[in-house]
């Protein structure tokens, strides 16, 4: 048994199966899950777990060299958009409609409890070498 880490068996497993160049779509409870992608859904009640804990446990485990989020973050939510501009040196906005549309190409999307608008982000996978 694992003592350390990401301890959810299907969030973990997903995680070892991504690439470089592969996209995770972190997202709120409210956003529309496109169909294709493999899905983890973490929401257990309004806001648990939060996006800043799950978002903070996946960058605690992944490279990453780029994110996006929605532009709208900044108006709507601005401490997600605090926490994603700390957390998150490559990042890029764009509108909502177009990240709901990217969010299509990802290879994991992981939901959240996050009951706040706007907080999503889509993270492009690096490499450790």
């Amino acid at each position: 048994m694992k003592k350390t880490g990401i301890l959810n068996r299907h969030l973990a497993g997903a995680l070892a199966e991504l690439g470089h160049g592969d996209l995770v779509l972190v997202c709120d409870a409210g956003m529309p899950v496109p169909d294709g992608p493999r899905v983890v859904d973490l929401a257990f009640r309004a806001g648990i777990p939060s996006f800043a804990d799950v978002l903070d446990g996946l960058l605690d485990e992944l490279v990453i060299e780029g994110a996006t989020a929605a532009s709208e973050v900044t108006e709507a939510n601005p401490e997600a958009a605090h926490l994603l501009a700390q957390r998150l040196p490559e990042l890029d906005f764009i509108t909502h409609d177009e990240l709901k549309a990217r969010s299509a190409t990802a290879r994991l999307v992981v939901r959240t409890g996050e009951a706040r608008p706007y907080a999503n982000v889509l993270l492009r996978c690096g490499v450790f070498f």
